[in-house]
């Protein structure tokens, strides 16, 4: 009888109106940065990418930052929304356009893949594999940031964060991106991330640092085309036997 009433979990816990059709999507607009959350994880434990762990870890400074941020500012929500918290700035924007921008950044400036086979396999099967142009890298681009820009102004219609909140949110997503990009930078210059990855543990992790020349989906593709040859000579040599 004198048990405490229950609380809800702001994490994934967001008010929207159940009439309104863009209201709901909006809604699952929310749960994005979570998502991205669970895509950053999965690619680290999958491809022990030393870039993409990079990323992940300026993602969570600029999520620090955004913390820090609006208990310094002290500015409320909208009156008509029925959460918690400060909102100024939106952390929802500042994440999205931290992780838009990243991506570009390393699509556009950082990622060059060759299309020219490594010395190892120059002497093997022809090499037939095309990186991915440019145009295509500055199409997902484009999607990555007005993706962004449309979970950012969800915000706004579910009445979450002032127009100017979401945008400050973005501009502060934005200078997080370009810092972060210009710091990974200088530590590859200064070879601190060569020196990270002869670390024990990064060893005992290995972890690597290949997508930054290597096209993103030619991992493992050399390997495989590689067994499936021998496959195929093995079958067929087998088949020549059993003919003769």
């Amino acid at each position: 009888m004198n048990d405490p009433p229950l609380a809800s979990l702001s994490l994934t816990h967001v008010h929207y109106n159940p009439v309104d059709r863009l209201s709901y999507i909006c809604a699952w607009l929310a749960l994005v940065p979570q998502a991205l959350c669970v895509i950053y994880v999965t690619l680290i434990w999958s491809t022990r990418e030393v870039e993409i762990l990079l990323m992940f870890a300026g993602q969570m400074a600029c999520e620090a930052l955004n913390w820090g941020l609006k208990r310094w500012i002290k500015e409320e929500r909208p009156r008509q929304m029925n959460g918690k918290g400060y909102g100024m700035p939106s952390s929802h924007a500042q994440f999205v356009t931290f992780f838009s921008l990243s991506l570009s950044l390393f699509l556009l400036l950082r990622h060059n893949p060759s299309s020219r086979p490594p010395p190892q396999t120059q002497q093997q099967q022809p090499y037939s594999h095309n990186p991915l142009p440019f145009t295509h890298r500055l199409a997902i681009s484009v999607l990555s940031i007005v993706s962004a820009g449309v979970v950012a102004t969800s915000r706004i219609y579910l009445n979450y964060h002032t127009p100017r909140q979401v945008m400050v949110g973005c501009f502060a997503g934005a200078v997080c991106a370009v810092g972060w990009f210009i710091v990974t930078g200088l530590l590859r210059r200064w070879g601190v991330v060569e020196w990270g990855l002869e670390l024990g543990i990064a060893r005992w992790a290995r972890m690597r640092d290949l997508v930054v020349e290597e096209d993103l989906v030619e991992g493992g593709w050399r390997r495989w085309e590689e067994r499936r040859r021998v496959r195929l000579r093995v079958r067929d040599d087998g088949g020549g036997k059993k003919g003769r």
